[in-house]
């Protein structure tokens, strides 16, 4: 509930930091999150921005999802600056989590948010101009009226179950699709193989989560 959550500055480093840990994630630069943070606390008060109950549940929502899908995510990334090759697509952006923090913890991508409600855009609008995010933009509308094959990498969170998620991720990525599960099996989509299936914990509260990569029976990208 918004009224259980307080702005904590520096208070939120250790926090930030076992997240890190967890991940085995180098950061060199923490200050940004911290600040995300605050932020998502002082426009949760009007805008209802997260269901997150107290400081660790936070943390966990906003952090670890992204340091998991970073530190994976990183032999994905084309080694040419390549605004095509290295476009990647949150889907169901919401309140930010996991596009904005993943956005800082890979600068190479050209990430694209993808959000349909008025508030939760303005909201990420403001972080992606606060946080300097300059190669991500958000854009105002749902997926489906995204073209296909839109992106090199696809990913969302809880925007739709698994099976119809890997579906919509499979026609607007080129590359990979991420799949983020609780609980839920892994999906199976023909034509797309899962390459990688990684457990995880949320470090600060225990939630158990996993990370699905799926990638193309054959390559969709053309080499250039």
């Amino acid at each position: 509930m918004a009224g259980s959550l307080q702005t904590l500055g520096k208070g939120w480093d250790a926090r930030v930091e076992r997240v890190f840990a967890a991940a085995e994630l180098e950061v060199a630069d923490r200050s940004g999150f911290s600040d995300l943070l605050d932020q998502v606390v002082i426009w949760n008060r009007r805008h209802n921005l997260t269901a997150a109950r107290g400081a660790d549940e936070l943390v966990d929502l906003y952090l670890a999802d992204a340091a998991w899908l970073a530190k994976l995510g990183a032999p994905l990334l084309a080694t040419e600056d390549s605004p095509s090759r290295n476009a990647w697509v949150d889907v169901g952006s919401g309140g930010g989590a996991p596009g904005l923090p993943l956005g800082m913890l890979l600068p190479q991508i050209h990430l694209t948010l993808v959000e349909p409600r008025d508030k939760r855009v303005a909201f990420l609008r403001s972080m992606v101009g606060r946080l300097k995010l300059t190669r991500a933009q958000v854009l105002r509308q749902r997926s489906d009226t995204l073209p296909d094959q839109s992106a090199a990498v696809a990913l969302a969170r809880a925007t739709l179950p698994p099976p119809e998620w890997l579906r919509e991720g499979a026609r607007l990525a080129r590359r990979a699709v991420w799949v983020l599960l609780a609980k839920e099996p892994a999906p199976n989509l023909e034509g797309w193989r899962l390459e990688q299936l990684t457990p995880y914990t949320w470090p600060l509260t225990g939630f158990e989560r996993s990370l699905a990569l799926y990638v193309p029976e054959r390559s969709l990208e053309s080499a250039g």
